[in-house]
């Protein structure tokens, strides 16, 4: 999906924080509001695109948008607090302001794929890339066939919208699947590497689109489980992370073989990617 002329911008508009959520002791959610009431109604993302936010006199990074498309009242934006940046943008609260650009780069393939069974496998924040993918299928349900929803984390504490999580897996046509590496009191689901549970995926192999989000080995591994499964290879899709400073491919930061992250992904299909993952640290 190609971003609006908004998008385009290369100095960043000034949005507001109207919500501050704190997932977990190191995870948060922001939702802004771009300041200018003309900008914010006119502006329009795909699902699996990102923006780049911008801190006055320490810095930009980008970030994906987990909210749906049509939610025209805010952007959501998940955030894990780690560097100089995301921390800065942690101490944020609402009223405060803080610099916008984007969307950037291209989405997923929502609109191409009506009427297949959606396969969703992310490791730790790898979440925050698809929610919006739940979100805007959950909203058109009648578009979709079943909704697996599989979700790896290192630690059972590191798991956030866990409530969401429960309240999807008691939907029609949807099922949840998740896994910790290392479990804790009360866990109620697996213990375990994601890709374990891939034998308790219920879906049809040969109307079934993948979309994949979190660290490379675990895509790879995936991919490989749902190519044994009899999924194509033209429907395994992969959202990459590499460092995007530019976001218009001008930089080179992203390179990823002959292409930009930032410009002609983050989401690739497989077969523009599996030569590259088959090389570690590529």
């Amino acid at each position: 999906m190609n971003a609006p002329a908004l998008s385009q911008a290369r100095l960043p508009l000034e949005a507001i924080v109207v919500e501050r959520t704190q997932e977990s002791p190191t995870i948060f959610t922001l939702r802004l509001r771009l300041n200018d009431t003309a900008a914010q109604a006119a502006y329009r993302f795909a699902p699996g695109q990102f923006n780049m936010l911008y801190l006055a006199g320490v810095g930009e990074v980008p970030i994906s948008i987990m909210s749906d498309p049509e939610d025209r009242d805010g952007i959501g934006h998940t955030i894990r607090a780690l560097g100089r940046v995301t921390k800065g943008l942690a101490a944020l609260q609402p009223g405060d302001s803080v610099g916008l650009r984007g969307p950037y780069g291209r989405g997923w393939p929502l609109q191409e794929v009506s009427g297949c069974d959606i396969v969703l496998v992310t490791g730790g924040l790898g979440c925050a890339p698809v929610v919006s993918v739940i979100h805007y299928i959950l909203k058109r349900r009648e578009r979709f066939g079943k909704l697996v929803i599989i979700q790896g984390v290192r630690h059972a504490e590191d798991l956030i919208w866990r409530e969401q999580y429960e309240r999807w897996a008691k939907l029609p046509d949807t099922q949840v699947l998740v896994a910790a590496s290392e479990g804790a009191a009360f866990w109620p689901w697996h213990v375990g590497r994601v890709t374990e549970l891939f034998e308790l995926a219920q879906f049809n192999p040969a109307c079934a689109v993948a979309m994949m989000c979190g660290p490379e080995g675990m895509m790879r591994t995936s991919a490989d489980n749902l190519l044994q499964r009899g999924v194509p290879e033209s429907r395994l899709y992969l959202s990459m992370e590499r460092n995007m400073q530019c976001a218009v491919g001008r930089c080179g930061h992203c390179q990823f073989g002959g292409a930009f992250v930032c410009r002609d992904g983050p989401v690739f299909d497989w077969g523009q990617v599996k030569s590259l993952l088959a090389h570690r640290g590529f």
